[in-house]
């Protein structure tokens, strides 16, 4: 049966002064144990008074059993196994790099013990000809899988090992050949491509737009035109209505800072035309990348807002009925009742 544990780096050890990430195992009297995670879950300790540069009220505010972080390298003993490490010498410069650091290699070995699975092959075996030589070359083999997920051959082509042979006398030779079969290149390439292919970011902006002018109705839809005309086949540019005078711009696009440049256009064709007819637009929320949940959350406040329109509709002894033209927006057919 495969061995699917191993460690994440070459090095069996991290070097002192480095910053590492841990999940907390248990408390003792002198401190917590911890287990480096990159480093195959080996043990490390913090003692209690490398927790915090302050005066330690309660252990159990500064550190948790379960709980992830970053903390500093303080000692390392390979002959014994004893690692020492401290919380309050960590920097936030150094958490943050910490951070980047593991969330990319935790990315790079899921997917490489993916492949060990599905080939039934060791996971290390697979990090000595694959994961570390990327390493060495591309400073984090999280660079050579974006690579890989466009040209492959480029960077696996590359990778050579070291196999002994007989040679034609009965000695052994050694014979350099490719460290990666078309079987393993196949699963890695199938994997890294379902785990990293980018995906589109939605920008988003909001703006308040309005015209008294006779005609109003119309000129606002002439300035959603403009505005949509804003965008190209990469960033193509749509309005929602959410009720008036709310409206929503969005764009998808692979490249955030394109995606907010072409809002912006968007924004300021649309402004340049309401303006030309008197009236105004306001930008309550400026372009900015939105995640499902900033979606979720701006679908059921129009789902809101529908609902609280068909009661006033619904009411016959109300005076003030208007038709807020929810939803998504028909240019040529826009909501009417936008003039107030």
């Amino acid at each position: 049966m495969p061995n699917l544990e191993c460690r994440m780096y070459e090095a069996k050890y991290p070097e002192v002064d480095m910053a590492v990430m841990i999940q907390v195992k248990n408390i003792a009297d002198m401190g917590a144990y911890v287990s480096l995670l990159e480093y195959n879950n080996i043990e490390g300790m913090i003692l209690f008074s490398e927790l915090s540069r302050r005066r330690i009220r309660s252990v159990s505010s500064l550190i948790k059993v379960g709980r992830t972080e970053p903390v500093m390298v303080l000692r390392v003993d390979k002959e014994k196994g004893y690692i020492d490490l401290s919380k309050r010498r960590v920097s936030e410069e150094d958490i943050q790099a910490c951070e980047e650091r593991y969330n990319k290699s935790k990315l790079v070995h899921s997917i490489m013990r993916h492949v060990t699975e599905t080939l039934d092959i060791d996971l290390e075996e697979l990090y000595v000809k694959i994961g570390w030589p990327l390493y060495r070359k591309y400073g984090h083999a999280f660079e050579a899988f974006k690579i890989i997920v466009t040209d492959p051959d480029s960077v696996l082509n590359t990778l050579t090992c070291e196999v002994k042979k007989p040679g034609p006398d009965g000695q052994e030779v050694t014979e350099v050949v490719p460290a990666v079969t078309e079987e393993v290149k196949d699963a890695l390439v199938k994997n890294i491509r379902r785990r990293m292919t980018p995906q589109p970011l939605k920008i988003r902006a909001d703006i308040e737009m309005k015209c008294f002018q006779f005609d109003g109705v119309l000129h606002i839809k002439e300035a959603m035109r403009k505005a949509e005309a804003a965008g190209n086949d990469d960033c193509p540019v749509k309005i929602k209505l959410v009720a008036p005078p709310l409206y929503v711009l969005t764009t998808q696009t692979l490249d955030k800072e394109q995606g907010i440049t072409i809002l912006s256009k968007a924004i300021a064709a649309c402004t340049e035309a309401i303006e030309h007819h008197k009236g105004k637009l306001v930008v309550k929320e400026q372009p900015r990348a939105v995640s499902e949940r900033d979606d979720k959350l701006l679908a059921e406040h129009m789902a809101k807002l529908r609902n609280d329109n068909e009661e006033v509709s619904g009411d016959e002894d109300s005076e003030e009925e208007e038709d807020t033209g929810m939803g998504e927006v028909d240019v040529e057919n826009a909501g009417h009742g936008i003039m107030e």
